[in-house]
């Protein structure tokens, strides 16, 4: 097993890539999720101004 993980020498490098990778990966889904809610505020923001506008509109 700790052969394995040695890689011939190399199982530092390996395995500082693997966690790279995954810390890429992993900062690109947060990334994603934030812009996501995000953007979910905004359509609900705007959606809220916009019936407002069309409620004022037809009671005038």
């Amino acid at each position: 097993m700790k052969e394995f993980f040695a890689m011939g020498g190399y199982g530092f490098y390996v395995w500082l890539s693997y966690a790279v990778a995954l810390g890429g990966l992993l900062a690109l889904y947060l990334m994603t999720r934030g812009c996501e809610s995000r953007v979910k505020r905004q359509l609900e923001k705007r959606l809220r101004l916009e019936q407002r506008r069309k409620s004022r509109d037809t009671t005038s």
